[in-house]
Protein backbone atom coordinates (compact mmCIF):
# COMPACT_ATOMS: atom_id res chain seq x y z
CA UNK A 1 0.00 0.00 0.00
CA UNK A 2 1.81 3.51 -0.73
CA UNK A 3 -0.59 7.04 0.02
CA UNK A 4 0.19 9.43 -2.93
CA UNK A 5 -0.11 13.10 -2.77
CA UNK A 6 -0.42 14.91 -5.82
CA UNK A 7 -0.16 18.29 -7.03
CA UNK A 8 0.82 20.17 -10.24
CA UNK A 9 1.11 24.16 -11.20
CA UNK A 10 2.87 25.02 -8.42
CA UNK A 11 4.38 27.91 -9.80
CA UNK A 12 7.37 28.76 -7.59
CA UNK A 13 4.95 28.30 -4.84
CA UNK A 14 4.56 25.38 -2.02
CA UNK A 15 1.43 26.33 0.02
CA UNK A 16 2.17 25.15 3.32
CA UNK A 17 -0.93 23.81 4.39
CA UNK A 18 -0.02 21.03 1.75
CA UNK A 19 2.49 19.71 4.58
CA UNK A 20 -0.36 18.58 6.94
CA UNK A 21 -2.67 17.50 3.63
CA UNK A 22 0.59 15.41 2.57
CA UNK A 23 1.98 14.50 5.97
CA UNK A 24 0.59 10.68 5.83
CA UNK A 25 1.84 10.49 2.14
CA UNK A 26 4.79 7.89 0.57
CA UNK A 27 4.98 9.82 -2.38
CA UNK A 28 4.53 13.32 -3.52
CA UNK A 29 4.04 13.17 -7.59
CA UNK A 30 3.82 16.56 -9.43
CA UNK A 31 2.24 16.85 -12.52
CA UNK A 32 4.42 19.76 -13.98
CA UNK A 33 4.88 23.46 -13.64
CA UNK A 34 7.00 23.63 -10.51
CA UNK A 35 8.47 26.44 -11.32
CA UNK A 36 11.95 26.06 -9.20
CA UNK A 37 14.45 24.33 -8.71
CA UNK A 38 13.56 25.63 -4.75
CA UNK A 39 10.21 23.94 -4.90
CA UNK A 40 11.15 20.63 -5.92
CA UNK A 41 13.75 20.54 -3.67
CA UNK A 42 11.47 21.78 -0.91
CA UNK A 43 9.40 18.48 -1.86
CA UNK A 44 12.36 16.27 -1.99
CA UNK A 45 13.49 17.10 1.49
CA UNK A 46 9.72 16.49 2.64
CA UNK A 47 9.21 13.39 0.74
CA UNK A 48 10.00 11.05 -1.67
CA UNK A 49 9.08 12.85 -5.20
CA UNK A 50 8.00 11.61 -8.49
CA UNK A 51 7.66 14.49 -11.19
CA UNK A 52 7.70 15.87 -14.92
CA UNK A 53 8.00 19.05 -16.31
CA UNK A 54 5.53 21.45 -17.70
CA UNK A 55 5.08 23.71 -20.37
CA UNK A 56 6.36 26.82 -17.97
CA UNK A 57 9.72 24.90 -16.53
CA UNK A 58 12.75 26.22 -17.43
CA UNK A 59 15.99 24.35 -18.15
CA UNK A 60 17.29 23.38 -14.76
CA UNK A 61 14.36 21.46 -13.91
CA UNK A 62 14.23 19.68 -17.59
CA UNK A 63 18.02 18.57 -16.66
CA UNK A 64 16.70 16.65 -14.04
CA UNK A 65 13.19 15.30 -14.67
CA UNK A 66 11.70 13.94 -17.50
CA UNK A 67 8.08 15.32 -19.55
CA UNK A 68 6.11 12.18 -19.44
CA UNK A 69 7.13 9.39 -16.89
CA UNK A 70 5.56 5.89 -17.00
CA UNK A 71 5.60 3.24 -14.36
CA UNK A 72 4.20 0.77 -12.09
CA UNK A 73 3.32 1.28 -8.20
CA UNK A 74 1.35 -1.24 -6.33
CA UNK A 75 0.61 -2.54 -9.22
CA UNK A 76 -1.16 -0.20 -11.31
CA UNK A 77 0.07 0.96 -14.21
CA UNK A 78 0.54 4.91 -14.61
CA UNK A 79 1.57 7.90 -16.83
CA UNK A 80 2.22 11.11 -15.68
CA UNK A 81 2.54 14.37 -18.18
CA UNK A 82 2.08 17.56 -17.82
CA UNK A 83 -0.21 18.66 -21.07
CA UNK A 84 -2.81 16.16 -22.19
CA UNK A 85 -2.59 16.27 -25.80
CA UNK A 86 -6.31 14.90 -26.45
CA UNK A 87 -5.49 11.39 -24.97
CA UNK A 88 -2.28 10.82 -27.13
CA UNK A 89 -0.08 10.15 -23.97
CA UNK A 90 -2.85 7.69 -23.20
CA UNK A 91 -3.43 6.19 -26.35
CA UNK A 92 0.15 5.63 -26.90
CA UNK A 93 1.21 4.02 -23.34
CA UNK A 94 -2.27 1.56 -24.25
CA UNK A 95 -0.93 0.66 -27.39
CA UNK A 96 2.71 0.03 -26.64
CA UNK A 97 1.79 -1.67 -23.38
CA UNK A 98 0.49 -5.25 -23.10
CA UNK A 99 -0.34 -4.63 -19.13
CA UNK A 100 -3.81 -1.77 -19.93
CA UNK A 101 -2.64 1.36 -18.07
CA UNK A 102 -5.00 2.01 -14.58
CA UNK A 103 -4.59 5.64 -13.83
CA UNK A 104 -3.53 8.76 -15.89
CA UNK A 105 -2.06 11.66 -14.44
CA UNK A 106 -1.57 15.33 -15.83
CA UNK A 107 -1.99 18.88 -15.31
CA UNK A 108 -1.25 22.26 -17.23
CA UNK A 109 -5.43 23.25 -17.05
CA UNK A 110 -5.33 25.03 -13.47
CA UNK A 111 -8.92 22.43 -13.52
CA UNK A 112 -9.31 19.71 -10.67
CA UNK A 113 -10.74 16.90 -12.59
CA UNK A 114 -11.41 12.94 -11.26
CA UNK A 115 -13.03 11.00 -13.83
CA UNK A 116 -13.20 7.47 -14.62
CA UNK A 117 -12.47 6.98 -18.76
CA UNK A 118 -14.56 3.91 -19.29
CA UNK A 119 -13.49 4.30 -23.27
CA UNK A 120 -9.82 3.75 -22.29
CA UNK A 121 -10.86 1.92 -18.58
CA UNK A 122 -8.77 4.04 -16.47
CA UNK A 123 -9.06 6.88 -13.84
CA UNK A 124 -7.75 10.34 -14.78
CA UNK A 125 -7.13 12.62 -12.30
CA UNK A 126 -5.56 16.72 -12.93
CA UNK A 127 -4.75 17.51 -9.39
CA UNK A 128 -5.65 21.23 -10.51
CA UNK A 129 -2.97 23.86 -9.71
CA UNK A 130 -1.55 23.95 -5.71
CA UNK A 131 0.23 27.35 -6.51
CA UNK A 132 -1.30 31.12 -6.68
CA UNK A 133 -0.43 32.10 -10.77
CA UNK A 134 -3.06 31.39 -13.12
CA UNK A 135 -6.48 32.05 -14.01
CA UNK A 136 -7.94 29.84 -10.82
CA UNK A 137 -9.03 31.24 -7.24
CA UNK A 138 -8.50 27.99 -5.34
CA UNK A 139 -5.75 26.11 -4.94
CA UNK A 140 -6.21 22.42 -5.68
CA UNK A 141 -4.16 18.98 -4.89
CA UNK A 142 -5.42 15.33 -4.59
CA UNK A 143 -4.64 12.44 -2.07
CA UNK A 144 -4.79 8.78 -2.93
CA UNK A 145 -4.25 5.43 -2.12
CA UNK A 146 -2.60 2.84 -4.44
CA UNK A 147 -3.31 -0.75 -2.65
CA UNK A 148 -2.71 -4.13 -4.70
CA UNK A 149 -4.23 -2.92 -7.79
CA UNK A 150 -6.64 -0.50 -6.46
CA UNK A 151 -6.85 3.27 -6.30
CA UNK A 152 -8.89 4.02 -3.34
CA UNK A 153 -9.46 6.96 -0.59
CA UNK A 154 -9.45 9.47 -2.82
CA UNK A 155 -9.38 13.11 -1.43
CA UNK A 156 -9.27 16.36 -2.61
CA UNK A 157 -7.69 19.58 -0.94
CA UNK A 158 -8.85 22.89 -1.59
CA UNK A 159 -7.77 26.39 -0.31
CA UNK A 160 -9.43 29.74 -1.66
CA UNK A 161 -6.33 32.65 -1.92
CA UNK A 162 -8.25 35.16 -3.76
CA UNK A 163 -12.14 36.13 -5.02
CA UNK A 164 -12.98 34.61 -8.62
CA UNK A 165 -12.22 37.40 -11.28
Amino acid sequence: MKKIGLLSDTHSYFEPKLYEFFAEADEIWHAGDIGSDEVLNELEQFKPVRAVYGNMDMTSLRLKIKETERFVCEGINVCMTHIESGNTEKQNFITNNPDKLKLFVCGHTHILKIFRDKKLNLLHINPGAAGKTGPHSVQTAVRFVLDNGEIKDVEVFEKQFRENY
